[in-house]
């Protein structure tokens, strides 16, 4: 058979046909291989990111101090009080990184952390960034889990009582939800300021049919609050040196220090007593 002969144009135009299906297969290949390095990528994320936190990116605890006098008081508070149930509380002023969430607890490591307690929002629309992630690391890593709501005492209690319900999905195991009232309203009655908790907690508690915890300070509690509220959960703060935050009112939660010193977190955080046993806390948590 005669070989056929082609023109040199006829030529150029099978060798330009070549070589451009020669590097349509190349990309075609190359984006194969992209596919598959993403998909594998994606599938080995989890054990990505273990190993290059071990090798790469470890957890170094920071030398924390308190000075003596403070020092002092948290021993005293803690060796008075082993038989109850110990948390923290966080927000976004906690850098992401400074928490290593499997290895938390106190007095030289030798009680752990059982709740955490974290802001959820703020007034009648603002949200805490780190809350959808601290939440989760929260279950994750089965601490009993409680969101707060700062409270705005010159908004509005029903927008911002939608406000926390919008972004905040309790589920059973949890606590209820948590009121955070510490300001003194500007342009409000304190009369106006307790009827307008009321409208709030009155929101919170048809929706999750449960009484919220009231967060305060002790003498807050005692000028404001004090006869409005007594059949609600109480959280008190108080940082002074004394056996318990209240001297003549029941309260739930201590919240004793704000200097607390964790195993697990580079920066100092608020401590809190549970008045009661591990179990005792979770008959306290939603159904």
């Amino acid at each position: 058979m005669t070989q056929k002969k082609y023109t040199k144009k006829t030529t150029k135009k099978i060798h330009h046909n070549r070589r451009r299906n020669y590097f349509l297969r190349r990309k075609i290949v190359l984006a194969i291989l992209i596919v598959a390095l993403l998909g594998t990528g994606l599938y080995l994320k989890q054990s990505v990111s273990y190993y290059y936190a071990l090798y790469f990116n470890k957890f170094i605890h920071k030398k924390l101090h308190n000075n003596e006098t403070e020092t002092l008081r948290i021993q005293k508070i803690l060796s008075n009080n082993l038989n109850k149930t110990y948390g923290f509380d966080i927000s976004h002023y906690q850098n992401r990184e400074d928490i290593k969430w499997d290895s938390l607890s106190i007095g030289n490591k030798t009680i752990p952390l059982e709740f955490v307690v974290m802001r959820a929002t703020m007034g009648n629309r603002n949200a805490d960034k780190h809350f959808d992630e601290f939440w989760q690391q929260a279950k994750k890593h089965t601490l009993v889990r409680g969101a707060y709501h700062f409270y705005r005492a010159d908004e509005d209690p029903v927008m911002q009582a939608n406000n926390f319900l919008a972004n905040v999905k309790l589920e059973s195991g949890d606590l209820p939800p948590i009121l955070d009232i510490e300001k003194i309203p500007k342009r409000k009655t304190n009369k106006k300021l307790i009827e307008d908790l009321k409208v709030w907690c009155k929101i919170i508690e048809e929706t999750y049919g449960e009484k919220p915890i009231i967060y305060t300070y002790y003498h807050y509690y005692k000028d404001f609050l004090k006869g409005e509220f007594d059949d609600y959960p109480l959280w008190l703060a108080n940082y002074n040196d004394v056996p318990t935050p209240s001297p003549d009112n029941h309260w739930d939660f201590w919240q004793f220090t704000e200097n607390g010193i964790v195993h697990g977190i580079n920066t100092k955080v608020d401590l809190n007593i549970y008045n009661g046993s591990a179990w005792s806390l979770e008959r306290l948590t939603l159904d």
